[in-house]
């Protein structure tokens, strides 16, 4: 198995987990002004995809979003000033958590509305044939996106368009707290976007090296010129569908199908194929970044007032 690939997805998805974990340790205290999705448990997919894109690609997500920022190198520094709601965040201190955006490294905004963003990929990825950028456009979305009907047009379109897109369903199995078997007559999601004659391919297990690996494959085939394609990672999330805290008194989701996926940790996993020494430092690393993230974000002030009414539109 390649090291460097081994090495340079850990300290991304090492990132990713400590990042989050700091939000959970400091969301009590009002530090983070806007309520916070968690990706912690689904860092793989985020990673393994974003691995396997070149720096041109472009990438849309959803709100559960700051694996897939990070992963596509959104600033950290940026991005904690966004959650501190403060005027040198990546979008001024006014979106929050749920709207990240780097256009810098091509990481388009994320969207609260379920699905939203799927039409606006598609959209770029008409730009980018019509214009002939060779850009392949990734969209991220989750399981209850695929009820959408946005979701079905898209397919349709870039279908019949032949786009140079990827279409990625993190199917963590629960729309908030509702499991996948409850919400839909078949649950077969390859099923239904095979019948827009989109190649389908799933991941099971969470696994980063086959969803890079699967990912590879889909790109190629998308920038030889073969159309959109589609990948169903199979991931779970950990925590509460928002906010930093577990659910289990909820009782919605068993509790040996989450300590199930705990116990199979795919960042301690990859963590476990590299270098102890080098884990160690790449951890170390990481944890000073993120330091000097937090204590930029606490430096930065808050937005004056005249910022409400900047990039708005008016009469």
């Amino acid at each position: 198995m390649d090291r460097e690939f081994l090495e340079k997805s850990y300290r991304s998805m090492h990132l990713i987990r400590r990042v989050e974990e700091v939000i959970s340790e400091i969301y009590h205290t009002d530090a983070i002004k806007s309520p916070v999705h968690l990706s912690i448990g689904q860092e793989a997919v985020s990673v393994g995809v974003c691995e396997a894109l070149s720096p041109e690609d472009v990438v849309f997500g959803t709100y559960r979003g700051h694996a897939l920022y990070l992963a596509k190198g959104g600033d950290l520094n940026g991005m904690m000033a966004e959650l501190f709601g403060k005027a040198e965040g990546v979008a001024r201190g006014k979106a929050g958590s749920m709207h990240l955006v780097d256009r810098s490294v091509n990481m388009m905004g994320t969207s609260a509305i379920v699905a939203s963003t799927i039409p606006h990929a598609v959209g770029y990825a008409l730009a980018a044939k019509v214009k002939k950028t060779g850009q392949a456009v990734v969209v991220f979305f989750g399981d209850g996106a695929t009820e959408e009907g946005v979701f079905h047009e898209s397919l349709n379109f870039a279908a019949l368009k032949e786009l140079p897109i990827l279409f990625v369903c993190e199917n963590n199995k629960y729309a908030i707290y509702t499991d996948l078997e409850t919400r839909v007559g078949k649950t077969e999601i390859l099923d239904r976007v095979r019948a827009y004659q989109i190649p389908a391919r799933r991941i099971d297990a969470g696994s980063l090296v086959d969803t890079n690996e699967a990912a590879r494959a889909a790109l190629g085939a998308i920038r030889k010129g073969e159309g959109p394609q589609f990948l169903e990672c199979m991931t779970y999330r950990w925590r509460d569908h928002v906010g930093p805290g577990e659910d289990r008194y909820l009782a919605y989701r068993p509790d040996e199908e989450l300590d199930d996926w705990i116990r199979n940790d795919e960042v301690a996993k990859i963590g476990g194929m590299i270098d102890p020494d080098l884990k160690r430092s790449i951890e170390e690393e990481n944890g000073r970044r993120i330091s000097q993230a937090m204590e930029f974000a606490e430096k930065c002030a808050f937005p004056d007032d005249g910022e409400l009414l900047a990039h708005v539109f008016k009469d």
